[in-house]
């Protein structure tokens, strides 16, 4: 049985993943790669997993291809953790999404900005929200990113959505998400969004669960990052120093490079270490012939953790 609002939020601890989706190379789905990684990475720490969200390039999947992979992870995942769908788009296709995704059996919806040529105002921004979550007796996510950058007082009225149980941060700005955080207080569990390489800033406010691309490739080292950041001790931030200096960082500049390369260069380390990472749709680029040689020759760090 798909979990309560209730059940899922008290399963939230740790590391949320997120897999990527596979594309073959004429671009088409690659269900059976997709089945291989996800049944790889239910066997791991992690505290859920989001199907078809931004890292599994949401904006490039039509709402058939997404249902697919929702309940292509459902399957292969076989309850061992919650299972969550991102939905989005228009504000309708948000609501579709969301309905066909829980009727699959979905343990919660994280809920992305509604797609808008502008600047939102929170009234509008509340009333997208109200209506997806409305559509689920699950659990919603409200993530937080690019125009949807919501002031205290904001997720204070978002908070009156009854299933809204976990506010993702995906602005990685600091002031402004401890303000948030200390205007609403325990209403709603803190999610860390923007990237394994803000553990450290984000524990520091006193959160404990953050969302991972890097589950992707080496679950081990997403589960230690939370570890070591959750110890709060002097040996533990000196390992986690280490870590990110030697192998988060280096990877954030990287993907860096370029718009969308956060999704490419994940694909490709996962090519390169065994597993199914596949080609990215447009608007997104692959990496280059001589990035992925490159990549190839980053990768002895990283050994110890695959």
């Amino acid at each position: 049985m798909p979990l309560t609002p209730a059940q899922l939020r008290a399963r939230l601890g740790g590391v949320i993943a997120f897999p990527v989706t596979p594309f073959k190379k004429n671009l088409a789905l690659d269900l059976a790669g997709l089945r291989a990684n996800i049944r790889k990475l239910a066997g791991q720490q992690v505290c859920a997993i989001v199907a078809g969200a931004g890292t599994g390039e949401l904006h490039s999947l039509s709402t058939e291809e997404h249902l697919a992979v929702v309940k292509a992870t459902i399957e292969e995942v076989k309850g061992r953790h919650p299972v969550l769908a991102g939905v989005g788009f228009s504000p309708q296709t948000a609501v579709d999404m969301a309905r066909s995704c829980t009727a699959a059996g979905v343990d919660g919806i994280l809920i992305f900005p509604p797609y808008y040529p502008g600047d939102a105002n929170d009234e509008g921004f509340f009333n997208y929200y109200r209506n997806v979550a409305a559509a689920t007796k699950r659990g919603v996510l409200i993530y937080s990113r690019d125009h949807a950058n919501f002031s205290p007082a904001a997720v204070v009225r978002l908070a009156t959505i009854p299933n809204f149980i976990a506010y993702k941060d995906g602005q990685g700005d600091i002031r402004r998400f401890q303000q948030i955080i200390t205007r609403v207080g325990d209403r709603l569990h803190w999610i860390g969004g923007a990237g394994d390489d803000c553990v450290p800033a984000y524990y520091s406010l006193g959160v404990r669960t953050y969302t991972s691309s890097i589950a992707n490739v080496a679950p081990r080292l997403s589960h230690r990052l939370h570890e070591l950041a959750s110890a709060r001790t002097a040996e533990a931030d000196a390992e986690l120093a280490g870590i990110m200096r030697e192998l988060v960082v280096p990877l954030y500049a990287f993907r860096g490079r370029k718009k969308g390369y956060e999704v490419s260069v994940m694909k490709t380390m996962m090519d390169l270490t065994g597993q199914v990472g596949g080609f990215v749709r447009p608007p997104l680029n692959d990496l280059a012939p001589a990035e992925v040689s490159e990549w190839r020759a980053l990768l002895k760090p990283w050994k110890k953790w695959l």
